[in-house]
């Protein structure tokens, strides 16, 4: 009690081959598999696109000058 055995399994199997149809579950993890690819080269892509935000210069506040900045006493 509790565990599947490998029957339970073919069961399954089975019962989604007969529901989907053997091709759509070829396509659907054919299409994961391309997903994944997609996800692993676009993470490796990313270490690149941040190295050349790093070569860019940075946008500084304009700086204040104290002098102006004070109010006039009239």
């Amino acid at each position: 009690m509790g565990g599947l055995s490998i029957w339970h399994w073919l069961i399954v199997l089975a019962v989604v081959l007969i529901l989907f149809g053997s091709g759509k579950v070829g396509n659907l993890m054919g299409e994961f598999g391309k997903g994944i690819k997609s996800f692993r080269n676009n993470l490796a892509d990313e270490p690149s696109k941040d190295a050349s935000m790093l070569d860019q210069p940075s946008v500084q506040a304009p700086r204040v000058d104290p002098v102006s900045s004070t109010t006039k006493n009239s």
